[in-house]
């Protein structure tokens, strides 16, 4: 790769990964990161559990968003 197109090619990996973690996409790494540091033997939920306890969660206690 040319390093004309390097540069630009980064900013765009960076804007990238900066817009998946504003929508979440980061968030089930981060859990399990968490859960196996804080307790190694506990039982880390799938992907698909780990969204739809989430989403759950934020139907029941709605806090302050928008909608």
């Amino acid at each position: 790769m040319t390093r004309a197109l390097a540069a630009p090619l980064r900013s765009v990996r960076r804007a990238w990964w900066w817009v998946g973690a504003l929508m979440g996409d980061h968030d089930y790494a981060r859990y399990v990161e968490f859960t196996r540091r804080h307790d190694p033997h506990a039982p880390v939920l799938t992907e698909r559990e780990y969204w739809r306890r989430r989403h759950a969660d934020a139907d029941a206690t709605p806090g302050a968003r928008c909608c």
